[in-house]
């Protein structure tokens, strides 16, 4: 995909707010509410790691949310996602006039792996949408959230909102969402189809200008925890991460879909997913993203440990990105993440999926003799260097061991016979 670039880059790491929406909280000083959310219900057994977590003075039972989609698109699937046992719901995005989302159908496309034994079809792998946020009335959806939080007074339940370039568009929405009762707000910033000409989604992400812009209309005006969710679809995701904790946000979220074409139907030549025979550039998600997202995710924690390590309790990091297994979640928690988000997972594997993450994940961490999701969190972040640096710790351990030399050394070793084999040498899992 093309690198995307940004209009301007900030630089300064301090943000003043005017007196009048300053409150002091974990530190800080800011008017948000949304941290009357009491201890869960779901007692941990003393035998079992500790899987709770407390993310900008929310209380999980769990750090697995489902991510804004599909499965958070109305009362009775949300409903469904907390009587499962999921840590949190982020609900599908609204804005305020859902007259103007249109979707279309087929709107998902799948990827399979190559079939084993003969089967033609093989495990799936990726995801493509080309679906919109959500189409019901924003008061259909708040009369929702307003009855899950009376049903579930102890459970979290996250809008997630996209709007027009208009700050009192903005504003109007935050007032209502919030009045609601939900406890927290993820801000769109990053679909990356549909509506761009609106500046909305992914169209605000892409730029710092207006994203610092924008943040600014949504801090001054929330009075419950922000977050703002990245679009992967740029050339360096700290940038808009930076700005958006920089403007007030206390969280980020990443990342949302890949902009990508799921593929083309070689017998009828035309595009996945396809409508009416044509089709349109979408979202690509599941498995085959994790790699991509997981780097994504650490660049981003390894700049909130240098710019914002001081304020790390008030901060936070929720990592979405191709997540099926306990393992999927453990990665993303060893580079820094607080909290974990699902969306095409549960969609592929339905909301009991959580009950699997949680066994799995806890497996871990019995494993290594971990009680708590803090105790692991960013272990991994320390591993991570330049290559320059690689070839230094190399020579140096060479040095330091006489170790025998693993691998070719030097492009001119290559030969043609034993390519595989020398390929083979140099893996290291």
């Amino acid at each position: 995909m093309a690198s995307l670039g940004f209009t301007r880059q900030i630089t300064s790491t301090a943000i003043e707010f005017p007196a009048t929406t300053r409150r002091q909280r974990c530190g800080f000083s800011k008017n948000r509410i949304g941290f009357r959310i009491l201890c869960s219900e779901n007692q941990v057994s003393s035998t079992e790691p500790d899987l709770s977590v407390t993310v900008n003075g929310l209380k999980m039972p769990n750090p697995f949310v489902i991510g804004s989609g599909p499965p958070g698109t109305n009362y009775t699937v949300m409903k469904r996602a907390f009587d499962e046992g999921w840590g949190a719901v982020i609900a599908k995005t609204v804005s305020l006039d859902a007259a103007k989302v249109v979707n279309v159908t087929p709107r998902y496309a799948k990827l399979r792996a190559a079939g084993v034994n003969g089967s033609a079809k093989g495990q799936i792998i990726g995801w493509q949408n080309i679906e919109l946020i959500s189409d019901r009335p924003l008061e259909t959806m708040l009369k929702e959230f307003k009855q899950l939080k009376e049903e579930y007074p102890d459970r979290i339940l996250i809008a997630s909102i996209m709007e027009e370039y208009s700050k009192a568009g903005w504003e109007e929405l935050i007032d209502r969402v919030e009045q609601s009762g939900v406890d927290a707000l993820e801000i769109n910033f990053s679909c990356p189809h549909g509506m761009p000409e609106r500046k909305m989604g992914a169209a605000v992400g892409q730029d710092c200008a207006l994203l610092e812009e924008v943040c600014g209309w949504i801090n001054a005006k929330a009075t419950v925890p922000v977050w703002a969710k990245m679009t992967p679809n740029i050339t360096d995701i700290t940038q808009p991460a930076r700005i958006s904790l920089q403007t007030g946000c206390e969280g980020v979220a990443a990342i949302n879909t890949i902009m990508s074409v799921m593929g083309i139907n070689l017998d009828t030549l035309r595009p996945e997913p396809c409508v009416e025979g044509y089709s349109t550039p979408g979202g690509y998600s599941a498995k085959a993203v994790h790699p991509i997202a997981l780097a994504k995710v650490m660049s981003i924690a390894q700049m909130m440990k240098k710019e914002f390590g001081d304020k790390k309790d008030y901060y936070s990091l929720s990592a979405i990105g191709g997540v099926e297994t306990g393992g999927d979640a453990a990665e993303f928690i060893l580079v820094g993440a607080n909290t974990v988000q699902v969306c095409t997972g549960v969609m592929m594997h339905g909301y009991g999926l959580v009950t699997k993450l949680c066994s799995e994940l806890q497996d871990f961490m019995k494993k290594h003799n971990f009680s708590s999701i803090e105790e692991f969190r960013g272990v991994s972040l320390d591993y991570f260097t330049t290559h320059t640096d690689l070839v230094r710790r190399q020579q140096e351990a060479y040095r330091e061991r006489k170790a025998i030399k693993k691998g070719l050394q030097s492009d001119k070793d290559w030969t043609g016979d034993g390519f595989v084999n020398e390929t083979e040498s140099m893996v290291s899992n």
